[in-house]
């Protein structure tokens, strides 16, 4: 069954330095625009306990390109400014819900810059775009086509700390999942970046480790450098280029990775993982952000959402490591340099591919029984019944594999 979804198609492009510069102006205004809208709405909320919605501040908006002091923002497209608005409202939306933070302002050294054009401020004609205020269509290096027969309906033009510009066009597209019936289940873990129920292993590319020289390198160039020079500003550049390089390739690996697993199977079971305090460990903490655990999770969650495949999320305190999947018995210790261990039973275990199987097991029984297939504590610290086993107890009513 064919599925439509809305997918967001990322290429480079290299302006020119007329476009370029009205870029650059249009990323400062929005950032103005987002950081006034938000000191009102905090004004107004501390201040006299009233709330702004988007209207108040569109208006307020029309006034200010009123002003002299902020005539330059009738400079550059209305719609980016309008749609940091938007953003704005949605950000506080998440708020009230408790599903964010209170609304940050933005910096201009460390947010990101970005514009958003909605369909009425870009020309979409014969596979050029050409965005409002500008006479010539952007030099996009197509490195894919868009899906046959569509336009797009959103362009973010953005800019990263490397200095490079990149465009993504948000488009309509047809996803034909092919049908199966497998099921998988995922270690993550940092020898290995995920182990698979199948006894397979994925090798962790480690990408910072491999670059971690160069960067170092480029890092003591940028401390000498006088601050606000020139030289400053390029040693800067060289740093975020090592980066960018870092970050590309491991978003690479986990694009491929998680497509891989979404199309060959119907299930996906993966632990909850707390990456946060994992990463209070001085220790591991690099390897760890290095693996990136939080990332491949994303993208397994709209990558099964996209492809109608389910994803499960067994509790974070279900011992898949030190739990026997041929008799069930939960070993009291078991130290992170133990990567074979032997049961009481006499079965002879690898940790990641024994954790694998049992979180595949745990999955499999919660999508079909629901909640509370595993034993639990006497006393719940939370309240729930999926909570973490004591040593030493058998479990209830998870199938072996």
């Amino acid at each position: 069954m064919t599925r439509q979804v809305k997918r967001a198609f990322k290429y480079r492009f290299y302006p020119t330095g007329e476009q370029a510069a009205e870029l650059s102006r249009t990323f400062g205004c929005v950032r103005l625009v987002y950081n006034k809208a938000l000191e009102e709405r905090t004004r107004a909320w501390y201040g006299e306990q009233r709330r702004i919605s988007y209207v108040q501040s569109s208006a307020a908006l029309t006034q200010w390109k009123k002003t002299q002091e902020l005539a330059f923002l009738a400079e550059v497209s209305s719609v980016p400014l309008q749609q940091a608005l938007r953003h704005l409202q949605t950000a506080f939306g998440n708020f009230f819900a408790q599903r964010a933070k209170y609304p940050r302002y933005k910096s201009c050294k460390k947010s990101r810059a970005s514009a958003e054009y909605t369909r009425s401020a870009f020309t979409w004609r014969d596979g050029q775009l050409t965005l409002a205020k500008m006479t010539q269509p952007l030099d996009i290096r197509w490195s894919r086509p868009l899906p046959e027969g569509t336009e797009p309906t959103t362009v973010t033009v953005s800019r990263d700390a490397a200095g490079r510009w990149f465009v993504s066009l948000l488009c309509q597209d047809t996803i034909a999942p092919a049908a199966t019936t497998a099921a998988v289940g995922l270690d993550a873990g940092i020898t290995s970046l995920v182990t698979l129920s199948t006894g397979e292993k994925v090798a962790n590319p480690k990408h910072e480790r491999r670059d971690r020289a160069r960067l170092a390198r480029a890092q003591r160039e940028l401390s000498r450098k006088a601050k606000g020079s020139a030289n400053r500003e390029k040693a800067r550049r060289k740093v975020a280029r090592v980066h960018a390089r870092i970050a590309d390739r491991r978003r690479d690996v986990l694009h491929k990775l998680s497509t891989r697993l979404v199309r060959e199977n119907q299930t996906v079971v993966i632990e909850d993982l707390s990456v946060r305090n994992l990463l209070k460990n001085g220790t591991l903490a690099r390897a760890i952000s290095d693996a990136s655990w939080t990332q491949l999770r994303s993208m397994l969650e709209y990558k099964c959402a996209w492809y109608g495949r389910e994803l499960v999320v067994i509790d974070r305190f279900f011992p898949s490591s030190k739990l026997c999947g041929t008799c069930g018995t939960v070993r009291g210790k078991l130290p992170l340099n133990v990567r074979v261990w032997t049961c009481v039973c006499g079965a002879v275990h690898d940790r990641d591919v024994n954790a694998a199987r049992n979180i595949l097991a745990a999955g499999l029984a919660v999508s079909a029984c629901g909640d509370g297939v595993r034993p639990q504590r006497e006393s719940s610290r939370t309240g729930r019944s999926s909570v973490k086993q004591e040593p030493q107890r058998a479990t209830a009513g998870i199938p072996r594999l």
